[in-house]
Formats: C-alpha cells, sequence, structure tokens
C-alpha cells in the first residue's frame, strides 16, 4: 500500500503523522488504548490492518499498550539506529505505518514485549455473541 506523504496528513490526526510517518513516540501513559481491557483486535491506525488480538495485551508498566504476539504476517521488523542501543522497529506490513519496537523482555513462552504506540492503534471490540437458539430455546 504505497500511498504519499499528502495522502498520510490529510488521513491521520497530527499526533498520528508524527508518530506513524516520522517514526515519533507518543508520550508514556498518555495513550488512550493503554487502559483498554475491552476484548477484541487492535488494528493499525492508519489502514485497518488486524495486528494485535486482546488475549495477548499485558500490563509492562512501561506507559505504552504491551503485546507478547502478533497476528501471522501482519507486521515487519527493521533493525532501527536511532537510540545509542540498537532496536528492532515494528512495522505495519500493509502500510508501512511506524506502530512501536518489539523487545525480548516479553512474558512467556515467547519472551516478546511489543511495545506500540496507542496513536498508531484502532480497536475493534469483540461484541458477546448469544446464539440464535439460545434466543429460540428461550422464548426471547
Amino acid at each position: 500500500m504505497k500511498k504519499g506523504e499528502d495522502y498520510w496528513n490529510e488521513k491521520l490526526t497530527p499526533e498520528q503523522f508524527y508518530v506513524m510517518r516520522k517514526k515519533g513516540t507518543e508520550r508514556p501513559f498518555s495513550g488512550t488504548l493503554l487502559y483498554n481491557k475491552k476484548k477484541g483486535d487492535y488494528v493499525c491506525g492508519a489502514c485497518g490492518n488486524k495486528i494485535f488480538d486482546s488475549k495477548t495485551k499485558f500490563d509492562s508498566g512501561t506507559g505504552w499498550p504491551s503485546f507478547s504476539d502478533v497476528e501471522k504476517n501482519s507486521v515487519k521488523l527493521k533493525r532501527d539506529f536511532k537510540m545509542i542501543i540498537p532496536r528492532t522497529e515494528v512495522l505495519c506490513a500493509k502500510c508501512g505505518s511506524h506502530l512501536g519496537h518489539v523487545f525480548d523482555d516479553g512474558p512467556k513462552p515467547l519472551g516478546k514485549r511489543y511495545c506500540v504506540n496507542s496513536v498508531a492503534l484502532g480497536f475493534k471490540e469483540k461484541k458477546n455473541k448469544i446464539s440464535k437458539k439460545f434466543h429460540r430455546d428461550n422464548n426471547l
């Protein structure tokens, strides 16, 4: 999904553009999805690509949403030398937007911590589905 900077500048908020297109970082503990406890899917805030399932979210205490695993083929990883210590950048595989970084200090069994900017994500809540059979059997 190749789009120019003008496209992303119009589509994203200024904070999203800074983080997702200029590889910035939001302030710790400032993101609304950090505190989200609902069940659902975390998607790329730019293109809607499913990145994480809420089952993999955990509280790392870092100030950014953290996940122990990623949806298959949803991200690309790239070495990042922006800081003194090399890191591994997490990019959306569909649109190339910067999401955050992945570290090797997460929970077992995978040991990964995908540390992601809240502003780089969207959330699609999974509603509890009550079966048609339940409604039919209970005259609802």
